[in-house]
């Protein structure tokens, strides 16, 4: 059974359609990527899952029950981090990490002394006090302290610095080994590549790619550098190359995946001096559907 299942999900707010149609599945021990810019609807989508929101239409599960009617029972086994987390003023970040763990019935000291020292946090101060980086930490930690089997993670980096990302992405890996599901919502294009195994990509309410990352790297361009022993001419009427440029002899385009054969097969009978070839990233794969070949933003 899928850890979160969702179906032809719809939400209105009033005559604008927030989402239209979404299907997404998690199962068991997976890190799920849905990505998109602001306003994509990525929040829309995790708040439904929460209960925060009830859908228009549409089915939204968690561990197989219902996300609005059943909300209670799915938060003892989900651990959510926002975006902009907000914390009592007057409490300390330790006396907060110590309610939200509680509140999910586990009590392994051990493991929160240990994330507040890997995250580099003074649980002493007042949260009143802490930048937006150190409430995020209080919220990671309170999350991967607690033993939840579905981690909500929206936006979760937010406000950290490059080394507290790397514990971050280390404490995504820990829980994958436990068998845990990680549904992380992002626009870190990096972040989502380097942990996902599965990646949605969201756009104006609309799921418009899922898959593994090799999956939808058919959809975008390798990044291509050639050289040859003899001129090669007319390189840019080969189907599948795409925005070349020859600069001292050295041919640098972008080519379809599924186009390579046939361009090699041309470039080779010139002698090949030189070839350097490097895959098509997400961010590549991302700036290809949100701007559109007519530039669509």
């Amino acid at each position: 059974m899928p850890v979160v299942k969702i179906e032809n999900l719809i939400k209105r707010f009033g005559k604008f359609t927030a989402l239209n149609g979404i299907d997404l599945t998690v199962n068991q021990g997976e890190i799920y990527g849905f990505i998109g810019p602001n306003g994509a609807g990525k929040t829309t989508t995790i708040r439904i899952l929460l209960g925060i929101l009830k859908a228009t239409e549409g089915k939204a599960k968690v561990f197989g029950m219902d996300a609005w009617k059943d909300a209670v029972e799915i938060h003892k086994k989900t651990a959510y981090v926002p975006g902009d987390v907000s914390l009592w003023p007057n409490l300390t970040g330790g006396e907060v990490i110590d309610l939200f763990v509680r509140l999910r019935n586990s009590n392994n000291k051990k493991r929160q002394e240990e994330l507040i020292e890997r995250f580099n946090l003074d649980p002493s101060k007042k949260c009143r006090t802490y930048s937006k980086g150190n409430r995020q930490k209080v919220a990671l930690i309170a999350a991967f302290a607690s033993d939840a089997d579905l981690y909500v993670l929206d936006e979760p980096t937010s406000g950290l610095d490059p080394l507290m990302d790397s514990v971050f992405q280390e404490c995504i890996k820990e829980v994958k080994d436990q068998g845990k599901s990680v549904l992380l919502s992002s626009h870190i294009l990096s972040e989502v590549e380097k942990l996902c195994d599965k990646i949605s990509i969201i756009r104006h309410g609309k799921i418009i790619e899922s898959g593994t990352l090799d999956e939808l790297r058919h959809l975008t361009r390798s990044r291509m550098v050639v050289k040859t022993k003899k001129p090669m001419e007319a390189l840019d009427m080969i189907k599948g190359v795409h925005d070349l440029e020859v600069r001292d002899n050295i041919f640098y385009f972008q080519a379809d995946t599924e186009e390579l054969d046939n361009i090699m097969k041309y470039i080779a009978q010139f002698g090949i001096v030189k070839l350097e070839s490097a895959p098509p990233t997400l961010e590549d794969l991302f700036i290809r559907h949100y701007m559109g070949d007519g530039g669509e933003s």
